[in-house]
Order: C-alpha cells, then sequence, then structure tokens
C-alpha cells in the first residue's frame, strides 16, 4: 500500500470480512478504518492469495451494493441478518 497503516491483525481480518459482505458499502470501511476503496482493494491483494483476491474482485466490481450512492433506498444496513461472521479468517490469507 502507498501509505502507512498501523493496523493489527485483528482489524485487517474485520476489514476482509467488511469488504467480502454484499451488502457493506465501501463507505463504511471508511468510516470505521479511514482506508478508501483503492487502500481496500491494496490491502485485499496483499493478504489474500491471488485467486481468492481475483475472485473477490470479480465479485465487488459494478456491485451496486458496494456504494453508498448506487444502493437503493431498502437497504440500509452494513451487513445482512443472515450473513454468518467470519472473523480470524485465515484460509484467504496467505
Amino acid at each position: 500500500m502507498k501509505k502507512k497503516f498501523d493496523l493489527n491483525e485483528e482489524q485487517i481480518d474485520r476489514i476482509i470480512e467488511m469488504a467480502w459482505e454484499d451488502r457493506t458499502p465501501f463507505d463504511a470501511i471508511t468510516d470505521q478504518f479511514g482506508l478508501k476503496e483503492q487502500d481496500v482493494i491494496e490491502l485485499m491483494r496483499k493478504e489474500m492469495k491471488r485467486s481468492s483476491f481475483n475472485l473477490w474482485r470479480a465479485r465487488v466490481q459494478g456491485r451496486s451494493t458496494k456504494h453508498r450512492k448506487s444502493r437503493g433506498e431498502e437497504v440500509d444496513r452494513f451487513k445482512c441478518s443472515r450473513q454468518r461472521n467470519i472473523s480470524n479468517n485465515k484460509v484467504s490469507k496467505r
């Protein structure tokens, strides 16, 4: 990443979890951690295996729920109530 961010492992895991969630916009990550969308992309590229990163990028690209301005009025949550908690996500990390 271009900038030096002081993030511990728990914060990095939470950012990865939020980035994978369909209903969590990048703006929520910016609000909580100060990382812009490009910073999140760089973090995901650095922390994940290449194949996992490619799957995530394909999934996120063009998804309207990842941007607050593109979301419909009916979507007002950061996290889907049916979404499982995947904290301490070691599987997708290098």
